[in-house]
Order: structure tokens, then C-alpha cells, then sequence
């Protein structure tokens, strides 16, 4: 039993003819006749009757044919229900993002998206990255978007990069000797540069381990061979921010995260010199072997251009 055979029963029970269904339905008689031989041979039973009124549905005619309509009926709404999907007038989308990130980015993206498609259900879930991929790998999210360090990639999943955001070192205002201190050639940041190694007797103070912070501090500190004295572990980087503010200790947080809390604990940042590690990638992260649906592939759309004309660093 197919869309094609529920068709042809129900026209012909309405028109009670052969060849009034025939023109409807745009076939040839005798084709619409073989097709009725074989949907009543298939089931076991006639559906039809046919005397000089017209063709008259049987009792397993006529429940063939309410089941046709009722089956037709939902297939007509599940088509219209695809158009809309397709033509953005209805969808849902679920977003994965990191902690954080959903604060500063979410009100710059969502709002466009929803003047632009405002019958659009949007879900957003907030973790950390490694619960992010793995959501990804059993499809439950449609994209995520977080940050990932090139030597921390799962294989599985693609990761299209938005910016590169670097790691910088937070201290007390005014703790850090001039002579460490280098210029920073680069005219957009009014950071200077120091050599991280001249910091390996500080005590650290860091984020706990297998967030994503903490990942690529760790790489940063293993490249410059520093094995840390650390004098505290958080589950906030701003927490880690406002204490070495204090001069508890120091750390690294993300540039970006910066302008976050941006005017509180104030303290002085450095970029971290001739470390090639010393940063994240914020990017879209997407599962290849997910089926992307067109309102997923257009909010990612949004995103980039956004990413291209707002380059946070």
C-alpha cells in the first residue's frame, strides 16, 4: 500500500467510475484498471462493486477507503509541515555553547535571527566543551559553539574556526618588573609581552582540570617547561581573575574573557612572548555525520558573517 494506490482507490470511490478517475488522476483506463486488480489481489478481497450506477465500495472498500483518507490526510500535512520547515516558517534549532560564552555572544546573534525568522523555536544548552562534543557525537545538539585548542581536537567532529582568541597572564597592577616586560608590537592591543618563563617560581592560580580553560593552560605551561606551584584551584575563571588581581597569585584567562566583567578587580594583563600555543580557537563545532538541517545551516550562516564583520580581537 502506497501514497499512488490510496490515491487511485479514493478517486475512484468518489467518482464511481473508472474512467472519470482515469481523467482525474491524468492515467490511462485500462492502467487504472490493472493497478485496482493488483491493490485487490495484494489485500485478498474486491472493493468494488460494479453495477450500471457506478462503481460502490464494498465493506473492506469502505474501510480502505477511510483508511486512504485518514493516511492521505496526514501525508498532505506532513508535506506542508517539510514546505514551512523549508521555507523557514517553522523549525527548531538546538545550540550548544560553553559557559560563558552564552552571556556575551548570545544577545549579539539571537536577536537578528529571530527578526529575520521569529517562528524559529531556538533551544540553548550551556556546558563545557567536552560535554559539547560529546553531545555532538550522539546528535542531540545541532551545532555548538566553543572553544577548542588545535592540540585538543576530537577527530570526529569538524571545527570551523570564527577568531583566535590568545591566553593572557593576569597579575596585581604594578607586580610584574618593567625589565620583564616587552613592547608589544602590535598597534591594536595596549598589552605588552613577557616571556612566561620568568614567571615559573609564581604561584598559579588555575581552573579545575578538564575545563577548557585549564586545558590550554596546561599546554602552555608544559611548552615552556614550568611544572606550577599551584596555590589554588576554581571552577570560574573570574574568580581565578579577580584573586590574582590581588596578588594572591597569577593566571591565564582567555583575552575575550576580559570584557566579560570588564571594570571590576582591575589588574594588569601581559600576551604571553614566543609561545605559538598560548590561545584558543572559538569556532563552530559540527557533527559530519549529522544531517544538518537548513534552519541549523542558516543560523551557522548568521554566525560567520557576523564573526566577519565583528572580529572580537
Amino acid at each position: 500500500m502506497n501514497d499512488r494506490e490510496l490515491l487511485y482507490v479514493k478517486t475512484i470511490a468518489e467518482t464511481k467510475s473508472i474512467s472519470e478517475a482515469a481523467k482525474k488522476l491524468f492515467v490511462a483506463q485500462p492502467s487504472l484498471s490493472q493497478a485496482l486488480q493488483k491493490i485487490e489481489q495484494s489485500i485478498g478481497t474486491p472493493l468494488f462493486i460494479r453495477h450500471q450506477g457506478g462503481m460502490m465500495l464494498t465493506l473492506a472498500g469502505e474501510k480502505y477507503y477511510k483508511a486512504a483518507n485518514e493516511i492521505l490526510n496526514i501525508y498532505n500535512d506532513f508535506t506542508n509541515e517539510i514546505t514551512y520547515i523549508n521555507d523557514l516558517k517553522k523549525g527548531r534549532v538546538t545550540i550548544g555553547i560553553t559557559n560563558f560564552m552564552g552571556s556575551y555572544l548570545l544577545p549579539k546573534i539571537i536577536p537578528p535571527f529571530n527578526d529575520k525568522y521569529p517562528n524559529i523555536e531556538i533551544y540553548i544548552t550551556e556546558k563545557n566543551s567536552s560535554i559539547l562534543e560529546q553531545e555532538l557525537l550522539d546528535c542531540t545538539i545541532d551545532f555548538a559553539i566553543m572553544h577548542n585548542h588545535p592540540k585538543r581536537q576530537n577527530k570526529s567532529i569538524l571545527y570551523d574556526v570564527l577568531y583566535k582568541d590568545p591566553f593572557v597572564i593576569v597579575t596585581k597592577k604594578g607586580y610584574i618588573p618593567a625589565t620583564y616586560k616587552k613592547k608589544n608590537e602590535d598597534s591594536n592591543s595596549s598589552y605588552p609581552k613577557i616571556d612566561i618563563r620568568l614567571l615559573k617560581d609564581e604561584k598559579f592560580i588555575m581552573v579545575d582540570k578538564g575545563k577548557g580553560i585549564r586545558n590550554v593552560c596546561d599546554i602552555i605551561l608544559d611548552t615552556a617547561g614550568i611544572n606550577p606551584r599551584i596555590a589554588l584551584t576554581t571552577k570560574s575563571y573570574e574568580t581565578a581573575r579577580r584573586l590574582a588581581s590581588t596578588g594572591y597569585g597569577i593566571t591565564m584567562i582567555p583575552l575575550e574573557y576580559i570584557k566579560i566583567f570588564e571594570g571590576k578587580y582591575d589588574a594588569d594583563y601581559y600576551f604571553i612572548d614566543n609561545d605559538e600555543s598560548s590561545y584558543w580557537n572559538t569556532c563552530i563545532a559540527t557533527n559530519p555525520n549529522m544531517y544538518q538541517s537548513r534552519v541549523a545551516k542558516v543560523f551557522i550562516e548568521l554566525i560567520n558573517v557576523y564573526f566577519k564583520t565583528n572580529q572580537p580581537i
